[in-house]
Order: structure tokens, then C-alpha cells, then sequence
């Protein structure tokens, strides 16, 4: 008696073994690829450094009237040059989510050193989409050629009323990373 259950222990172990095997098989696989490199693009920002400051434009109250309103669209440019490396053929920006930036909407808020209230900042790209900083899905961004040696990305910023805007001043900033591609 003994012996037989050995042998059913034994037989179960085998079956269980099999089925095992089989609920652990792979449905596929994915190869991850990258290049990491010593050589980038110098960056400039209004042909200031890249870290730089865009003056938006005095408006009165009255130009911000409701919430949603905007107004002071100022152009500024992020410039890359001397971009050397074979693998450097595009790049493009990233507004990188920060501690002015407002999470829902992706929009900077003033800093505690600017006055004006219910006020933020909004980004643009060149074709006046939408940039919401810290979102990779909706940075609106375009990319631009750099196999020659350089590019500049356009963009804008703006005043953009979240409330009933009261008079001072607006400061606030954003980071950003470009990605090569």
C-alpha cells in the first residue's frame, strides 16, 4: 500500500511538472535597443545662453477679461548648433513637469515672488498648439533636422488668465531636456 502511493505521489509530481512548464511559456519577446553618446548640440535660447529669461510683454488687466483668456504671445527660439555625430539627425523639446507647473493642465504657475494672481503662463509651439509641460503625449512639439549640423525650434509663451486677474507681476520657469533622435 505504501508503494502505491509513492508511485501516484510521484506520477502527480510528473503531470504537475508538465502543466507548469507550459503556463510559464513566453508569447514573445522584445528586443530594447538604444545609443548613448559623448556628442550633442550646443543650446541657446534667444541667443542667450540655455538658461535664459523671455520678457512677455505689460498688458492691463483688461487684455485677460475672463477665464481662458490670453494674451502677450511672445516668440522665443531654442537654437542647436555644432551637432556633430552620426546618430544626431533630430531633435526636438521636452517641457519637463516642475514646481511651477500646474499638473492637469501643463501650464506654469506664477512663482510666490510674482504678484499678479490668477494668472499662469502658457506655451506654445510654432504652430500655436498647445504645450502641456510634463506630458509626452501632449507637448504638441515638433521636431526639427539637425544632420546638417544644427536647427531652432520655435515657440511661444503667453499670459493666460485661470481666474478674475488682478494687477503685478508674473514670474515663473519651466526646465527642458531636448531628445536626439
Amino acid at each position: 500500500m505504501k508503494f502505491y502511493n509513492t508511485k501516484t505521489t510521484l506520477l502527480a509530481a510528473v503531470i504537475g511538472m508538465t502543466f507548469a512548464g507550459s503556463a510559464l511559456a513566453a508569447d514573445g519577446t522584445i528586443t530594447i535597443n538604444g545609443t548613448i553618446t559623448d556628442t550633442t548640440c550646443d543650446i541657446s535660447v534667444n541667443n542667450q545662453s540655455k538658461d535664459a529669461t523671455v520678457t512677455l510683454p505689460t498688458i492691463s488687466i483688461s487684455a485677460l477679461p475672463a477665464v481662458g483668456a490670453t494674451a502677450g504671445a511672445t516668440p522665443f527660439s531654442i537654437a542647436l548648433t555644432n551637432c556633430a555625430g552620426a546618430t544626431l539627425n533630430t531633435a526636438s523639446t521636452f517641457f519637463e513637469a516642475g514646481a511651477y507647473v500646474e499638473q492637469s493642465t501643463g501650464r506654469l504657475n506664477n512663482s510666490a515672488s510674482g504678484t499678479a494672481t490668477n494668472v499662469q503662463v502658457q506655451l506654445l509651439n510654432a504652430n500655436l498648439g498647445s504645450i502641456m509641460a510634463g506630458s509626452a503625449h501632449s507637448q504638441g512639439d515638433l521636431a526639427v533636422d539637425i544632420s546638417s549640423g544644427g536647427g531652432v525650434m520655435n515657440y511661444y509663451a503667453q499670459y493666460y488668465a485661470n481666474g478674475i486677474v488682478t494687477p503685478g507681476t508674473v514670474n515663473t520657469q519651466v526646465d527642458y531636456t531636448i531628445i536626439y533622435l
